[in-house]
């Protein structure tokens, strides 16, 4: 052995130590990396025309639920059911082929300058049209007038650009929500003119009449023609499905942690049109998967549940179906956290029912403070607006949590993988870690 001068043993000693810290450095961003980059795999995957927006056209729903099957199966994960699938029906209106609108000889687009109300029926013709306004509620006079010239017509409302009072304004919605849809309107259909972004949505059921919401600045002021060839298709006992994954405890098996998503969304309105769901909620789905990775390499003490549920966007119906079906006693959930909107998180993150489990709601924030991962941890009271609802009705306690900031698509056809940032997902994926583990 050659005794090297002193200088250069510790030269030696600290490139060593230089070398160890900057391989540690590189696996952290390295698996940083691999997080990210399965998150988008899924996100890509999930968002794909193939997905058909995961909805009830070409069996979206279904393509989505094997694809999670076979993640589940590439973890390692352990099945509950047979092959992670816990199966249910679901009545749902659907829109698999045609659909037209043409407003003034003007054709236009679905999703981008109009959608149709989810729950509207087939509908096909060339429609004479009867133009009001908004303001027109308040006045039953004029509402009258109204009424007397619509039979075979279709009633067209027009935003009102008159300022108005808080209570004229909720006035004109109550009126117009009971109008549209009541017997006294005996139009064929409706069509709402709004100054608003389109939002659209799902049905379990079909409507006597459709309902049709335009863009304003898609149509000239005056609608004096309207062509329709519409093509719905209601199914009675839609089949779909639960996807349900299982990794057991190390040191405490009996009590389970609960981590859920849902992975259905809007479907398509039309062959031609789908909603990729990428934020709602595929970005979630990419959250779950990459905890059970996290989760597989590294043994909870609790046992972790994972579950993605259909039916999340037609009323809950999956989570209903599993809190009526579990295949685990829920008392033995010792917490449920369920992500639904985990793509961006520029402005931290919303804790439903933080105020209401306040000692664990604490302790998140408090694990945020030390770390400094997230721009904030905020606090929301109860809302039955995710699939955590049903479980929180049989008296689970949990957690729904979805990031803030960021990109505004939401429920429309810009919703889209390409779009969404995941500009947090890394640091949001940590923080729930660690708070998982501190129970």
């Amino acid at each position: 052995m050659i005794n090297l001068p002193h200088f250069l043993q510790k030269s030696i000693v600290l490139l060593r130590l230089y070398a160890f810290f900057s391989f540690i450095l590189l696996l952290c961003l390295d698996v940083k990396s691999q997080n990210l980059t399965y998150a988008r795999y899924v996100l890509d995957s999930l968002c794909s025309p193939q997905m058909h927006g995961r909805g009830y056209v070409n069996n979206g729903d279904k393509i989505a639920a094997k694809f999670i099957v076979e993640e589940f199966k590439k973890i390692g994960l352990e099945s509950k059911t047979k092959n992670f699938v816990q199966p249910f029906t679901t009545s749902v209106n659907s829109f698999p082929g045609k659909m037209s609108v043409t407003i003034n000889d003007k054709l236009l687009s679905p999703g981008k300058d109009y959608q149709i109300e989810p729950g509207s029926p087939s509908v096909s013709g060339t429609f004479e049209t009867v133009n009001c306004n908004e303001e027109d509620f308040l006045y039953p006079s004029r509402l009258k007038n109204i009424v007397s010239q619509l039979s075979d017509k279709f009633i067209v409302i027009h935003p009102c650009y008159k300022e108005l009072t808080k209570d004229e304004k909720k006035t004109i919605q109550e009126y117009k929500s009971f109008f549209i849809y009541s017997d006294k309107n005996t139009a064929l259909g409706t069509l709402i003119l709004s100054k608003e972004k389109l939002t659209w949505g799902a049905s379990t059921e079909v409507l006597q009449k459709p309902t049709f919401t335009l863009k304003i600045d898609s149509v000239s002021k005056d609608i004096t023609s309207l062509k329709l060839d519409i093509e719905n298709k209601f199914i009675k006992k839609h089949k779909t499905q639960n996807i349900i994954g299982f990794i057991k405890g190390a040191t405490v098996p009996d009590s389970t942690i609960v981590l859920t998503a849902h992975y259905d969304h809007l479907g398509r309105m039309g062959k031609d049109t789908y909603y990729p769901g990428a934020n709602d909620n595929a970005s979630g789905i990419a959250m779950l998967l990459n905890m059970a990775k996290y989760y597989k390499d590294n043994p909870p003490k609790y046992s972790v549940l994972f579950i993605a549920f259909a039916g999340e966007e037609i009323g809950l119906v999956g989570s209903t179906y599993y809190v009526e079906n579990p295949v685990m006693p829920l008392k033995k959930i010792k917490f449920l956290i369920n992500f639904d909107i985990s793509g961006t998180g520029d402005e931290g993150i919303q804790v439903v029912n933080g105020n209401i489990f306040k000692t664990q709601f604490d302790r998140l924030q408090k694990l945020n403070s030390e770390t400094g991962l997230l721009t904030q941890v905020k606090v929301r009271g109860e809302s039955c607006n995710s699939d955590h609802c049903m479980f929180f009705e049989k008296g689970v306690p949990c957690f729904f949590i979805y990031t803030l900031g960021g990109i505004k698509a939401y429920h429309d056809i810009y919703d889209k993988s390409e779009t969404l940032p995941f500009t947090d997902f890394e640091d949001y994926f940590k923080l729930m870690i660690r708070f998982i583990d501190h129970f």
